[in-house]
């Protein structure tokens, strides 16, 4: 029996605070910012969905895009009005400013804005609640962390949180060795790290435990990963990691993103051909069709091998569908390179594309080239390839149409009785019967289709995965 004297008094509760994280740019930062949340829990932090109603807000951010550095600064200026706000009240607001861009001007934004309490880069999210401590006491300190840390932060982070949904990321790997030269992604994320195979199987079954029926493999070039295999063993491709994740009870969807041409070998075609739950759609950016263009991209691919890499794709999966990235305007492009992208679009077919107008991003080899193209003309090329893109998507989500899908449904819909779930071409469906419940894969007539959405009236409730999509098959989108 215990002696009450000799117990040891237990800790005294965590006082409740509020934590708003507004998130820019991929998927890997929506990860990221839900493992941030993750690490900030014992601390008393706990979710909100408005900033006027925290007492921490984070800005987790991208810095792949024109101007990103400047909205972040906007951002933060209105953010400055709320933290006043809440000192006037006789409360504190800790603004910290987390990603790529706080990895790239973390200096520059301490001085720049001298209200921001933290600056960190992505891979030192283990220790921000050692440097919310230190910005937190009396007379705190201003924190920047843009180190790159010897321990990889995976190995620090907590299990993921219970609130993924239905449909949740994991990140297997990060970093990119390729340095391209209009990218940024190797001097803020560094370079390529693979998790271990059995920390990933590890919270691909806690996600599934807490209701994941779809995740998808996150890595800034995640074909690549090559994690260390069970007990410290030979590293194992994508491709074998997929196929172990197919074995997993109660998962029903896999997918993977993003992608480099370069880096798609035999073994992950053959997993698109042999694994069911292996979605039938890849993001596979080629942001370019111009050999010239690509070459001084640094793309260690052309044209016409971004071609057969797709005809093989397609042979071994008739029903895959493509998404891709393009750049207009990268310096030096001619008329003529942009008219060999116009080409491939026609030659490939895509679902659905992202593309942007060149911009130097400090720092890379692409923003000493000589060429630049005037405004102008890449407003008017970005705009005619996004009508031959949305011509593309608008033709195969009219495809749909009088097939059948199968459908994970994710959420209610706006209507009474209606769920709004995904197809497997990541396609929002609207279902209006009421039938299946979250959670549930549906297979649905696909009944109309407007240009972002899909809507349709389920038909069976399916058990598993199907093996292909017959409402794709044979549609060489």
């Amino acid at each position: 029996m215990t002696d009450p004297e000799s117990a040891v008094p237990a800790p005294p509760p965590v006082a409740p605070k509020s934590l708003f994280i507004k998130t820019y740019g991929c998927q890997m930062n929506v990860y990221d910012s839900g493992r941030m949340a993750d690490v900030l829990a014992p601390l008393g932090y706990r979710s909100v969905d408005r900033a006027d109603r925290a007492d921490m807000v984070i800005l987790n951010t991208c810095h792949i895009r024109d101007k990103a550095t400047e909205k972040v600064f906007s951002e933060l200026g209105r953010l400055r009005s709320l933290q006043r706000r809440k000192r006037a009240a006789g409360g504190r607001m800790i603004l910290a400013v987390a990603g790529c861009v706080g990895q790239a001007q973390g200096e520059a934004i301490l001085a720049r804005a001298p209200f921001v309490d933290i600056v960190l880069g992505p891979q030192t999210y283990h220790r921000l609640p050692e440097m919310v401590a230190r910005a937190s006491r009396a007379g705190g300190d201003r924190v920047l962390d843009t180190s790159f840390p010897a321990a990889p932060k995976f190995d620090r982070l907590p299990a993921p949180g219970c609130d993924q949904g239905v449909s949740a990321f994991l990140s297997v790997q990060e970093g990119c060795d390729k340095f391209c030269t209009f990218c940024v992604v190797p001097y803020t994320r560094g370079t390529e790290y693979s998790r271990p195979v059995p920390q990933i199987l590890a919270e691909a079954e806690a996600l599934i435990a807490a209701g994941a029926r779809e995740i998808t493999l996150l890595g800034q070039n995640v074909n690549a990963y090559h994690g260390a295999g069970p007990d410290g063993g030979a590293s194992w491709s994508l491709a074998t990691l997929i196929r172990r994740l197919a074995e997993l009870g109660g998962l029903e969807r896999i997918r993977y993103t993003t992608s480099h041409p370069g880096d798609l070998d035999d073994s992950l075609i053959e997993a698109h051909r042999d694994v069911a739950k292996l979605m039938p759609y890849l993001h596979l950016p080629v942001q370019s069709g111009s050999d010239r263009i690509l070459g001084a991209m640094r793309r260690p691919y052309r044209a016409q091998d971004y071609r057969r890499l797709v005809a093989r794709l397609r042979a071994a999966r008739p029903d895959l569908a493509l998404s891709s990235d393009f750049i207009v305007g990268f310096p030096g492009e001619t008329e003529a390179d942009f008219a060999a992208t116009l080409d491939l679009v026609r030659d490939v077919g895509f679902a659905q594309a992202f593309s942007f107008k060149y911009s130097a991003r400090p720092g890379t080899p692409a923003a000493l080239l000589p060429g630049g193209v005037e405004e102008d003309a890449k407003s008017e090329r970005l705009g005619t390839l996004q009508r031959l893109l949305a011509s593309q998507r608008e033709e195969f989500n009219r495809a749909m149409v009088g097939g059948e899908t199968s459908v994970l449904l994710e959420k209610p819909g706006r209507h009474p009785g209606q769920l709004v779930g995904r197809s497997p071409y990541l396609q929002a469906v609207h279902i209006n019967d009421g039938r299946g419940r979250i959670g549930d894969v549906v297979r649905a007539r696909v009944i109309g289709c407007d240009t972002n959405s899909l809507s349709g009236e389920a038909l069976a409730v399916a058990v598993g995965a199907s093996r292909r999509d017959p409402a794709r098959v044979g549609n060489g989108a």
